[in-house]
This record gives C-alpha cells, structure tokens and sequence, in this order.
C-alpha cells in the first residue's frame, strides 16, 4: 500500500460535527503528527542532529583565558648578620596575573576524522530510528481502525440476526394464537433475540473501546467533555490488496525494512568505533602557545633590592608530541573489544534478516490463505442467507422445526463470523507484508 500523504490532519476538526467520518488515510496523518512514541523517536533524532552539527569542532583548536587578582596585607620583619634589624608593619601588594592559552590537536592518528563520519552516522541512525516507529505506528493505526470496521461488520450481522429473531417471535406468536404453535417457540425465540441484542451491546461496547485506542494513538484531545470516540466513525468497508507477490516484498525488504537497515548502520557505527581505538596506538602530534601578562605593585618594601613595581608580559608556543609506548595493554584490549562487537553487530544483522525472511513467508503464507478463505465465505455467506430465507418461508407455513430454523440462523451467523474474519485477517496480513517490507509510509 503506498500511500502520498497530504497535509496534516488536524484531529480537533472531527469534532466540528457529530460521527464525522474518520478516513484512514486522515488517521494515518494524525497520528503521524501527533503520536507520543513517534515524537520520543524523533527527540532522540534531534540529539543526534545536534552533535552532529558540531561535528567538526574536533577539528578545532581550544582557547582559554584565566586570569587573577590577589591582594596582600602583610607584616614584615627581617634580621641581617651585621645585627641589624628591618620592620615594617601593614605592607600592601597587589599581584594581578593574565593568561591566554591556545591548543591544538594536529594529528591524532586519524581519529578525530573517524569521530566526526560516527557523529554523521548516528543522525542516520536516529533517522531510521524515526521511521521504524513511523512504520510500526502506522501498521498499529491501521490494524486498530480495520479491527473497528470488523466490529461494526459484525454489529451489522448481528442485526440481521436479530430482525430475523423479531420475525420469529410474531410468527411463534401468532401461530400460538391461531392455535397451531407452541408457547416454548414464543418463549425460545424471545430467548434468542434477547440474546442477539446482548450480544449487539457487547460489540457496541467493543467498538467504543476500540476507538479509545485508536484515539490514543493518534494523540486526539477532545474540545468537549464527552468522550472523543464518541466524535468520529469508521468506514464500513475492508479493501483488500490482492495483487501482492511475494518476490517484490523479498525484492524491497533489504532496501526498505527500518529493522534491517538499523541492523547495518549499527555495524558502520561499530566499524568507525575500531577506528576510533586503532587511532589510540599512533603518536598525538598537538600546537600550544601562551599569552602570560604579570604585574606586581608592592606599596613598601623592607628589602630595599625588592622592586616596588615588575611587570611581565609575552607569549611562547611550541609544539608536543605524546608517543604512546606501554598501557598496560589497554589500548589492544580496547581494540578486541571494538572488533568482536562489529562480529556481534554482524551476527545481529544476519539473524534479523534470517527472522525477517520467515515473518515474510509465513505472512504471505496467511495472506495467500485468507484470500482463499475469503472467497469461499463470499459464496457461503450467500448460501447460508438464500437457506434462512427459505427455511424461514416454510416456516410460516408450519412446514418445518423451530430447531431447524434456529440451526439455519446459525450456519447464517458462523458464515458471517468467518466471512468476517477471514477479510480482516487477510488486511492484517497485507499490512503485515508492507510494514516488512517498510512500504507502509514513504
């Protein structure tokens, strides 16, 4: 199912007017907006984004200033070998210190190279990350809203049922009347259809609670008091894509399944992370320089070889090289770990699309089977209406069983349910095919 979707639907309008139809394609869009899950996904996206918009700071010297004021309230007192002695009490200084230091990383073993391509990948990530939960999200609103058109296929059968039923009664009722019936046919068959209207309450009820579901996934707040399912309904009909061929969804799940693709940017990420640790072995080759500035303002002295006032100011730069020799290993041990996890990475990958090719077969396997299914109840549920209809006429006739009657409205009934199960499991399937295949949204 491919779908182009429109703008954003805005959830508040399906208040504007009672049981407003609520198409798919308006639910798909409002939950694309306004989902929890889908906006967490995209949060960590954003986080993602953000570091890698500073990817190239790496690349980037550091430049930090300090600077100090220290002011000194001292007591002096001196004693020389000739005996004399110098003394000086409440001496006031001030040394002011300024420092402005630049460093850089010039070569780093390529690692800062290999930090700023894994910040990109990890955008890519949180990217695919967003659409696995966009495509998950998407299978979940469609399955909810197709369960709501399968409830309401049922309250429909169940109506039928139930005029059935009341059919039933006047007839037992009159034939009672007239003197050919039985009060236990009036009796049983007020039975029945009161056990058809309480089964309607409970697909009614089924129904309501299918669209709180439905309601929460796509995030709708209500502008009343009133419970917001209450606002909107379904469509009355259940499309089902027939012509879907298992070689184009095996062709498309490599390219197009967010799981698989998570799987392999995970082993990019993981090979960049070996890079990172392979870096740590070669030598760090860095650029420093320093602007100083000193100034020292001495009110009095004692030592009269002591400066009232110096000041000191200039810059120096050089360069450093760290060369590692021996860390205890650590450095190798980091490099083992880094590669036994692209294995492991890779072994995910492998099982995922292992895992992946058995849900596809076993989906279309479902797929191709309530297909068949499917046609077979179209053509039961005929017959088992055109039986009812004629078991019913004899019965007006007093020619047939109450019993036989019932088992006719029965065989109508469980044609129904599977005629209805089958159309609904047949779209889980098709959704099921499409969200493997990452074909739900584009």
């Amino acid at each position: 199912m491919k779908r182009i979707l429109v703008s954003l639907f805005f959830f508040s309008g399906y208040y504007a007017e009672a049981q407003r139809i609520l198409t798919l394609d308006e639910a798909i869009a409002t939950a694309l907006k306004n989902n929890y899950s889908i906006q967490l996904s995209r949060n960590d996206s954003m986080l993602a984004q953000l570091n890698n918009s500073y990817r190239n700071a790496a690349f980037y010297p550091t430049l930090n200033a300090n600077a100090g004021v220290t002011f000194n309230n001292n007591d002096q007192l001196q004693k020389f070998s000739d005996g004399t002695t110098r003394e000086r009490n409440g001496v006031k200084s001030s040394n002011l210190q300024a420092a402005l230091s630049l460093n850089w990383t010039l070569f780093d073993g390529m690692k800062m190279f290999a930090t700023r391509d894994k910040v990109a990948e990890f955008v890519k990530l949180g990217e695919l990350g967003i659409k696995n939960q966009v495509v998950n999200t998407v299978a979940e609103v469609i399955n909810t809203y197709y369960n709501i058109v399968r409830l309401k296929q049922q309250v429909k059968a169940v109506d039928e049922q139930i005029a059935i039923n009341e059919e039933r009664v006047k007839l037992a009722a009159y034939k009672l009347d007239i003197g050919v019936g039985a009060k236990p046919d009036v009796l049983q068959s007020k039975v029945d259809l009161n056990a058809q209207k309480a089964l309607k309450l409970e697909q009614t009820n089924a129904i309501e609670q299918q669209k709180e579901i439905l309601n929460q996934l796509l995030n709708a707040k209500s502008a009343t008091t009133e419970a917001p399912s209450s606002f909107f309904e379904v469509s009355d009909s259940i499309p089902i894509n027939t012509g879907i061929l298992l070689a184009d969804i095996q062709d498309g799940m490599t390219a197009g399944n967010p799981q698989l693709l998570l799987a392999k940017k995970n082993i990019e990420i993981a090979r960049l992370t070996l890079k990172e640790r392979i870096a740590d072995r070669y030598p760090t080759v860095g650029f420093g320089s320093n602007y100083n500035f000193t100034k020292t303002d001495n009110k009095a002295v004692v030592n009269p070889f002591q400066p009232l006032f110096s000041r000191n100011k200039g810059f120096n730069y050089g360069f450093t090289a760290s060369i590692p020799i021996f860390n205890r290993y650590n450095v190798k041990r980091q490099i083992q770990q880094a590669q036994l996890d692209i294995n492991y990475q890779q072994l995910v990958y492998d099982n995922q699309q292992s895992l992946l090719n058995l849900n596809v077969i076993n989906a279309f396997k479902d797929y191709e089977q309530q297909k068949k299914a499917l046609l077979l109840e179209e053509e039961n549920i005929v017959l088992a209406r055109e039986n009812v209809n004629i078991v019913l006429q004899v019965y007006k006739l007093n020619s047939t069983t109450l019993i036989q009657l019932k088992e006719a409205q029965l065989s109508l009934q469980q044609a129904y349910n599977r005629l209805i199960a089958a159309r609904y499991n047949a779209k889980l399937a098709e959704t099921e095919l499409l969200r493997l295949k990452g074909e739900l949204v584009k």
